[in-house]
């Protein structure tokens, strides 16, 4: 089992009703992705412990990374009726290790008096995914 660096990690973007191929998304430096699951207790008289039942997996998370101004896919897929797709890569040089979406996605940029711009957002699934990491 290797270990990677997260220098060779990738966000593509592209928005769901244009029939381009996703591309990265350039300046971007961290994404997450949050797959915890709900969970329902069903603890019952005699139990010596709680016990849970599990419920489906959430599929969110966030990107973020330098404000670029020629960069439009953030901004374009937050105000896309359709969402966006999304590829995350973990690593570049661990290609087939991904996960891909649809996603609705929320956008934020800062423009601190004392830093650079950045820019963040977060999204949620639209439908299914394909998640192989």
């Amino acid at each position: 089992m290797a270990a990677y660096a997260g220098k060779s990690g990738a966000v593509y973007l592209a928005i769901e009703s244009s029939t381009g191929v996703a591309t990265q998304c350039i300046k971007l430096n961290t994404w997450t992705l949050d797959r915890s699951s709900d969970t329902f207790e069903v603890t019952a008289f005699g139990d010596t412990n709680k016990t849970f039942v599990q419920g489906l997996p959430n599929l969110s998370g966030t990107i973020s990374g330098s404000w670029d101004d020629t960069e439009t896919k953030p901004f374009a897929g937050a105000i896309s009726t359709n969402g966006v797709k999304v590829y995350l890569y973990p690593s570049s040089t661990a290609p087939t290790k991904y996960a891909y979406g649809v996603a609705w996605l929320s956008v934020s940029i800062e423009a601190p008096v004392n830093g650079a711009v950045t820019v963040s957002g977060n999204f949620v699934a639209a439908n299914s995914w394909y998640v192989n990491l």
